[in-house]
Order: C-alpha cells, then structure tokens, then sequence
C-alpha cells in the first residue's frame, strides 16, 4: 500500500530533501508540495493524503493555523517539523493541541548523528501516522485539538494479585495510592494533558511524568501543563524531592533515577549511556521507582511506539504496583501500552476518556 503524502514548507531545498528521503522507499510517494499554510489547506482537500508533513514558520499562513482548518474540514494525520529551541518548543506544542499528531527535529542531525537511522526515523513515523488516516472522523472536529474517538469500556485484563488499587465497573471505588506515574510516548502530550487536567488539585501524592521529548521541549511543555493543570507541574531538577500534589516532568536529553536521601525519594538525573536508546528511558525510571519507592504506586502507560516501559513494569509488578494501559482504540500509536497488555502486566486497560474519569477519583 502506498503512503500519499503533502509536504509543506517555505523552503525548496526541504522539500526536496523530505521527497528524496521518503521516496527512496517504494511504498511512500509525495503527491503535493505547498510552500505555505494557506495552499497547503486547499491541496490538503483536493489530494486527500494519508499523512502530512507541516512546517511551522511560513508566509501567507503559517503552519499551526494550517493545522487548525485542515483539522476543521479534512481532518488528516500531520507531522511537525520543529526547530530545536524554545521558541519552536512553544510552537510545536501550539501545533500539537491544534491537532496535529506528533513532530520531529527540523534538521536530519537533530533526529540522529547517523544519517542513515535519522531518515529511517523519519519513514517508520510516518508510516505510524498514516495507519492513523482510516481513524479519522469523516466530518469536521468540534474542536481545535483532536482526540481518536473512545472505545466501548474493554473487558479486564487478568489481574496481578499484588495490584494496590481496586476498580470495579459499576460503582467504581479506587483506594488511596501513595505515587502516580504516567509514561508516554508519540502522542503522549496531548494525552498527559487531557488526563492530568482531570487530577483534583489538593490530591494528596506526588506525580512524575516520562514523556519522550527532546531537550528543549520539557521545560516549556512542564509549564504548559502548569497553567491548564490544578496540581503544580514543572521540569524535574536533580535531588528535587517528590511533593504530594505536585508532578515532576523527567526533563528530555537525559535519565531520571530515584535515589533515598535522609530518608526521602529524590530526583538523581544522569547522562544517557551507550545501547540507551531513549532520554528519558520510562524502563530506567520504572526500575528505579520498584527498587526506592515504598508504597502504594499507580504506573499508567499511555500511546507511543516502541516497547519502552515494559521491561520496567515487570519490576514494578514485583514491587506490588498496579499498572494501567491505555487501549488501542484511543491511542495515536498502540505500541507501548501493547507490549503491557500482551505481556499480561496491565491491570486494567483503559480508554483514554475513562483514565480521566478515573483521576477524578484518585485521592
């Protein structure tokens, strides 16, 4: 099956560079090219294509408002392009809540030194996206962001018995926990977002967050969620200690641990070694967690590719914590919380609309 797809960009020489990257692969053909957001509206109606690449910064209209209406009338899979600063942070994340789906570094070396792996990089992305097309609506989003619809409540995956919550369908009672953690990965943003707005503001745990992000983006993505969330949010800092009501961001570039001082869990940030394939790995932090923390932990996995996160929640299920997946219907890309469910550590697999009429009730 061939992937259709629009690229958009001011610049010739990047749209060149996408279409010869892309197409040196035969199930991928590029059947448009707009060099603003206004033109990249209209072909975006005309071509119908699987999956869009979306740059930020152009004449006549740029690409977040470009994103707004092609998402109001033709919704279809985007990609963003980002400069790698905080300026481009911000904007990438404006991007994101407009709806488009996920986003890479602007510049090959900023994905990876080898150049071989970053266009690599970028084909499976895209080809992870495309599989999104068939779930889009086919009429307009009420909205300015969007949200893959929810699926009917899924039946129970088989229940560890050292899981520390209990979630019963009718009449849901969950008991107090003493640690919240939320993993993610491609499309996990907006989907931290969508849940973590949900947590009452005088909950009484801390709350950390593994989101694979670049460097650049946590700080400005940490204050974000600041702004729209009750609880306290900023970018975790090395010997901060975890707070009730407060969540710490594990900062993109580098590895969150949990080490013990004077008796109290605290933040050891370290440099990414050789063979650690992401930074923030959620597997480093799950497996630091099941070794320092002592209580009752909830660890929930939400959309993104790859298998980061399950090797961790093996230890985690060891350490008696219960662990949520999200399903697939709602995920932008099933694969993290895939590997937790067939691996039979997820407790209960959740929509991501029932996650957060679950954190409603987590005190």
């Amino acid at each position: 099956m061939t992937i259709r797809v629009l690229v958009v960009d001011d610049s010739d020489f990047i749209c060149k560079r996408i279409r010869d990257i892309l197409e040196e692969e035969p199930d991928f053909k590029v059947v448009g090219i707009a060099a603003n957001g206004k033109e990249a509206v209209r072909m975006a109606a005309l071509l119908m294509p699987d999956v869009i690449t979306m740059d930020v910064d152009m004449p006549v209209m740029d690409g977040i408002t470009a994103v707004r209406q092609i998402m109001a009338t033709r919704p279809c899979p985007i990609l963003m392009f980002s400069a790698m600063t905080q300026v481009g942070a911000k904007a990438t994340l404006d991007a994101l809540e407009a709806g488009a789906l996920d986003f890479l570094p602007k510049q090959l070396e900023d994905i990876d030194a080898n150049r071989k792996l970053a266009c690599q990089t970028l084909r499976l992305r895209l080809r992870l996206l495309a599989a999104q097309a068939r779930r889009m609506p086919a009429k307009p989003v009420a909205g300015p962001s969007y949200s893959p619809p929810a699926a009917p409540r899924p039946a129970d995956v088989e229940r560890h018995p050292a899981a520390v919550l209990r979630a019963e369908h009718g009449g849901e009672s969950i008991e107090r926990i003493d640690l919240l953690v939320i993993a993610a990965s491609t499309g996990g943003p907006m989907a931290i977002q969508d849940i973590l707005t949900h947590l009452p503001q005088a909950c009484r745990f801390p709350i950390v967050l593994i989101q694979h992000m670049p460097a650049h983006f946590t700080k400005s993505y940490a204050d974000r969620l600041n702004q729209l969330c009750g609880v306290g949010v900023r970018e975790a800092q090395d010997h901060d200690e975890l707070q009730n009501g407060v969540a710490l961001l594990a900062p993109g570039g580098v590895q969150t641990e949990f080490v013990r001082t004077a008796g109290k869990l605290t933040v050891a940030l370290r440099n990414k070694t050789p063979g650690e394939l992401y930074a923030p790995g959620v597997d480093i932090a799950f497996a630091s967690l099941a070794a320092e923390f002592k209580g009752r932990m909830l660890a929930v996995v939400l959309t993104g590719m790859g298998s980061d996160g399950r090797e961790g929640a093996k230890q985690l299920k060891r350490a008696g914590a219960a662990i949520w997946a999200q399903d697939e219907r709602s995920c932008v890309v099933y694969g993290m919380p895939r590997a937790i469910a067939e691996a039979g550590l997820a407790d209960k697999i959740y929509s991501l609309s029932e996650i957060a009429n679950q954190f409603k009730r987590l005190h």
